[in-house]
């Protein structure tokens, strides 16, 4: 899919899961070999340090506009604002690494962005919302189900050290780890299994993020949430639209929901849900 009917005729980069081939062609340089080859490794080097200066413009203007645009929102609501410690975690994580290089130049546009045929990053001010209403404190122990492209695991460990995602395709959770483990998230457990039923070897947690639809929430997924503990999760048919709910589990394990907003996501890969 293209971004626009006319891109692709404009020579304008496609939203393909793929990556485009390109054919470098070997050259013989003579005597000077040596000499030019440093001057181009010198040269791809400023390259590639004035592009991350960009990207690391474009991260924290993203991340200044999703500030500006949930507090207006909410102050018409009587909401308080974004957490800054979620702000903080947009304008840090290099969102561009985890698109397909010929994507990169979208990645800090307020958009999702598929990374392959079963797995998406999601829009940047949504990833921010869902983070916000989790309420995660440092230390607290977080469930993510559906790594996707591993965007939203960074941000979740950014809050907290303590992140374990569950995702049905091993390929996908492969790819997601190796992007995470390169930028230094190491830590976080990418487990594979139907993630309907979370995931019990590491329960309970604090916060339970669910980024693709589900029809309802199971019930070993609230009996792995905490008393006092959050779950977030788009409830809802796909392709949608859904509810975006807040569950959140009392003392005495009773359980509370709070719509937040209409949203669309593709549904959660799985066995039969019941």
């Amino acid at each position: 899919m293209c971004l626009s009917r006319k891109s692709c005729a404009a020579r304008e980069p496609c939203l393909s899961p793929y990556p485009d081939t390109v054919i470098i062609t070997g050259m013989r340089i003579g005597p000077l070999r040596s000499l030019c080859a440093c001057l181009a490794l010198a040269t791809a080097a400023g390259a590639l340090a004035d592009e991350q200066a960009e990207y690391k413009e474009m991260r924290q203007a993203l991340a200044f506009a999703i500030e500006q645009g949930v507090n207006r929102v909410r102050q018409r609501s009587g909401g308080g604002p974004i957490d800054p410690r979620v702000i903080a975690a947009m304008a840090k994580v290099p969102r561009h690494e985890f698109a397909p290089p010929q994507l990169r130049p979208y990645a800090y546009l307020d958009r999702p962005l598929p990374v392959g045929p079963d797995a998406t990053i999601s829009q940047p001010s949504l990833v921010a919302v869902m983070t916000d209403f989790l309420k995660i404190e440092r230390g607290q122990k977080v469930l993510e189900v559906g790594v996707g492209g591993g965007y939203q695991t960074a941000i979740l460990a950014e809050m907290t050290p303590e992140v374990m995602s569950v995702e049905f395709h091993p390929n996908v959770a492969a790819a997601a780890k190796k992007i995470l483990e390169r930028l230094g998230y190491g830590g976080v457990k990418v487990n594979v299994a139907d993630g309907y039923y979370g995931w019990r070897p590491g329960a309970p947690y604090d916060a339970i993020l669910v980024r693709m639809a589900i029809p309802d929430v199971s019930s070993a997924l609230l009996e792995q949430l905490k008393p006092g503990g959050r779950l977030i999760a788009p409830i809802g048919p796909a392709p949608g639209p859904q509810q975006l709910i807040v569950f959140r589990k009392g003392a005495d394990g009773h359980i509370t929901e709070t719509s937040i907003m209409e949203v669309i996501f593709r549904a959660l890969p799985g066995g039969t849900r019941l």
